[in-house]
């Protein structure tokens, strides 16, 4: 195994000049370098970015601070000691595992397996080339399409823990795809996610938020835990601030429920 991960070869990376960066959070790019080459990167392009070994941790990591891997993570543990159970005993969903950063953090907290879902074949790659051995299996699926070979095979590990780290809210992972995650944990198991600071306004349309809000107030989600704090920085060096949210799962949610939240 090769964990913990070791930063590759530096990039040559520019931030945009200060005038021009006025974008949304997730409209935000840099530049990348290389010799006469000069790309412009936006920061969600996760199929390319993962095809460059350290350019995402150089990047949200590095440069930007990001710790949101580290934050969700304690937040499931202590939501997993509140039920009086222990990290080593628990089989872990990281839904949008991405090049493996979660399920890394997660290792280091001894779970006894690590599941990784994620929706691109690029990120899949990257983890097998940085971070070989994190994840006790790695599937790549779309969640909203999945055929039943693939929900039997994730079934049967049997997953009792849901995490899932600065994958929600801006349309990479849809609300139904969230609730196909949430429905695959046992009933009883755990659950840590972060979303933007926006999860109490009701202006905030991404759908998760109001899925999320719903699920805790119909009885689906117990909420255990939830804290604000500095996500990572913007590309200015302006704190963004987001919500973890920890809590314990009572039941599935019905796909109805969705079409009544105008969601489906």
């Amino acid at each position: 195994m090769r964990y913990p991960y070791r930063m590759p070869k530096r990039h040559q990376i520019q931030f945009p000049a200060a005038d021009v960066r006025e974008l949304s959070q997730d409209d935000v790019y840099f530049f990348l370098n290389e010799g006469s080459k000069r790309e412009k990167i936006r920061l969600h392009d996760y199929d390319r970015i993962y095809k460059s070994p350290g350019l995402y941790e150089q990047v949200v990591y590095d440069r930007l601070k990001c710790q949101s891997p580290s934050v969700v993570v304690d937040v499931l543990k202590y939501v997993v000691n509140q039920t009086g159970q222990s990290m080593s005993e628990m089989r872990v969903l990281d839904l949008g595992a991405g090049n493996g950063i979660v399920g890394e953090v997660l290792k280091q907290h001894d779970v006894a397996r690590v599941i990784g879902i994620d929706i691109i074949e690029e990120a899949r790659e990257a983890t097998d080339r940085d971070r070989p051995g994190v994840y006790d299996a790695y599937y790549v699926m779309d969640l909203c399409n999945m055929s039943d070979e693939q929900k039997d095979d994730v079934a049967a590990w049997s997953p009792d823990c849901l995490v899932s780290v600065a994958a929600l809210g801006f349309g990479d992972i849809p609300a139904a795809a969230f609730l196909e995650a949430f429905n695959m944990v046992s009933d009883g198991g755990c659950v840590a996610f972060n979303l933007k600071e926006t999860f109490f306004d009701r202006s905030d349309t991404s759908g998760l938020s109001h899925l999320v809000r719903e699920m805790i107030f119909s009885n689906y989600l117990d909420m255990y835990h939830l804290q604000r704090y500095r996500h990572r920085l913007s590309m200015e060096g302006i704190p963004l601030y987001y919500f973890a949210i920890g809590g314990r799962k009572r039941a599935d949610v019905p796909s109805s429920f969705l079409k009544s939240l105008n969601l489906s």
